[in-house]
């Protein structure tokens, strides 16, 4: 069995490599290659804390079991932690064999960038240069390193509610720090909201026509960071369905206020990658790419890092079973 520590999933998980990997997993979800149950969230009663627990299955020439197993703890950003805390675990698909145990909390971080780099892609206009990314977070630096990786945006803008971190995760990524997250968001081509906000922390009237937002902060059926006049009046993509329609504050919540009406969701992103759905139709069109994450995704991440591993000899093999 391998054991990868962070800094070795943080080292192997290059940004073109896990958007290859996404590329794949979203890929791999719209062909129905993938059992993907919902995920099982346990909160105690009176804890801020929970533990998610998120089962894949990938039939085929190799096929592969994982399971993430993710405690979220929103106070671990006090104390200089991810708050995504667990593993990612790799298991032989034909004997059920524990092959890998990985951390997740870098996996989560890189792979979701991943993942907005992937729907960027195939959504945003071909000319869009000017990326603002809202937040300051781990998952706000994790999209800093990998977007512009994959496009060259002319000018990166980071907006924050709180001004001395604003400017020290621009600075720590050669971004420009705005003044107000408003000011960075009217800029933009691309946004990306990476915040704990369970309130919008963007609205409507800030988006330029043709702007691509990737929203990925909220994953509860109670916390978004869009405004319902924002889903309303986007294009509005998904990783799954499913999950959407059961999990996403974003989605949820304009369709409780009947901001918008059931089926509004126009598409998967793997469905776009396909051609079996339409993309973006207009240069002006306003499209939002909400993001909850998956467990297909955590198994091509972790799959890909069990090959670059195996590359470079990384990790720690460990006897586990006979």
């Amino acid at each position: 069995m391998l054991v990868l520590n962070d800094t070795e999933v943080e080292e192997l998980l290059d940004p073109a490599g896990c958007v290859a990997a996404m590329t794949h997993a979203f890929l791999s979800l719209a062909r129905h290659d993938v059992h993907q149950p919902l995920r099982s969230i346990i909160r105690p009663p009176g804890e801020e804390s929970l533990i998610g627990l998120m089962p894949v299955h990938r039939a085929g020439e190799r096929p592969l079991y994982a399971l993430k197993t993710v405690c979220v703890v929103p106070s671990n950003a006090a104390r200089g932690l991810d708050p995504h805390q667990g593993t990612v675990s790799l298991f032989d698909g034909e004997t059920g064999q524990t092959i890998a145990v990985m951390n997740a909390a870098p996996i989560t971080a890189i792979r979701t960038a991943a993942c907005s780099a992937v729907a960027t892609e195939a959504l945003a206009r071909k000319d869009a240069h000017v990326l603002a990314v809202v937040g300051t977070g781990h998952q706000a630096h994790a999209h800093l390193h990998v977007l512009p990786a994959i496009r060259g945006y002319e000018r990166v803008l980071v907006g924050g509610r709180n001004a001395e971190k604003t400017v020290e995760t621009a600075s720590a990524h050669g971004a420009e720090a705005a003044s107000s997250i408003e000011d960075a968001v009217r800029e933009a081509d691309v946004v990306v909201t990476a915040t704990s906000s369970e309130e919008p922390v963007i609205r409507r009237e800030w988006l330029k026509p043709g702007t691509h937002v990737n929203a990925m902060g909220a994953c509860f059926p109670h916390t978004r960071e869009l405004d319902s006049e924002t889903i309303a009046d986007a294009a509005l993509f998904v990783d799954r369905r499913e999950s959407a329609e059961s999990e996403s504050g974003e989605y949820l919540i304009a369709l409780a206020e009947g901001a918008i009406a059931e089926g509004h969701i126009r598409a998967e992103v793997g469905e776009v990658l396909t051609g079996s759905a339409p993309g973006r139709t207009s240069d002006d069109e306003l499209t939002v790419f909400d993001s909850l994450g998956l467990a297909v995704e955590d198994l091509f991440a972790a799959e890909y890092l069990l090959r670059r591993a195996e590359e470079t000899g990384r990790g720690v093999k460990v006897a586990f079973s006979a």
